[in-house]
């Protein structure tokens, strides 16, 4: 994908769509799994303050650094290639207008991921019909990440499709981005048990519409 180019959005980025969970021993898991967000805060934290500086070049390194992640995360919630790439564009200009806002005793990518988290969630609730399939054609594209999985489930996708907006945010924050509980509720805003407990549901939930399609 390009440099960033601000306030306008960037077109004909190169991305990847998000990898599924391939195995329902890995959707049914416990929650012990254990993660923690991308990137350095402290290394963050001196690219914000060049770009405050008025280092243009600054926020293109942030742009760069995070946009596979904030991709995958919209991709996660909104199933369709073209929107999450789309989305993810308006996710790095807001955070372009309102960094000069961004509490820096806070940690950037938290706040980067609940921006994305609110934004691709607001995009999926403006939508009336999501697909329940994704077309194959969009496993084509390939942005860096650290993802080994392949998109190769589809009753994974045709499941997520049917789950709402807010189970699939945390889903994927979990499952796929590998946060922790705790940096989950930092995103979404929320307390520690109040996301273990959404998680929980969402999972329930999924399981119960992936044993089912698994069963026709």
């Amino acid at each position: 994908h390009s440099a960033f180019s601000p306030p306008s959005l960037n077109a004909g980025s190169s991305v990847t769509p998000l990898p599924p969970i391939s195995s329902k021993k890995k959707v049914i898991s416990t929650l012990t799994q254990t993660g923690s967000a991308y990137g350095d805060s402290s290394e963050d934290l001196i690219l914000i303050e060049r770009f405050l500086d008025g280092e243009a070049d600054a926020f293109d390194r942030l742009y760069q650094r995070y946009y596979a992640r904030v991709f995958h995360i919209a991709q996660g919630i909104l199933l369709r290639h073209e929107e999450a790439a789309d989305v993810t564009q308006e996710i790095f200009t807001l955070v372009y207008r309102n960094l000069p806002r961004f509490d820096q005793r806070s940690k950037f990518s938290t706040w980067l991921f609940r921006v994305a988290v609110n934004r691709a969630i607001q995009q999926a609730r403006s939508i009336r019909h999501i697909r329940t399939e994704t077309d194959l054609s969009d496993a084509e594209h390939a942005p860096a990440a650290d993802h080994t999985e392949q998109w190769d489930d589809p009753t994974v996708q045709s499941v997520m499709a049917q789950l709402a907006p807010d189970d699939r945010a945390i889903l994927t924050l979990f499952y796929w981005e590998d946060l922790t509980l705790v940096e989950i509720a930092e995103s979404l805003g929320c307390r520690s048990n109040a996301a273990k407990t959404r998680l929980f549901r969402a999972r329930e939930r999924f399981k119960k519409l992936y044993e089912a399609a698994e069963n026709l």
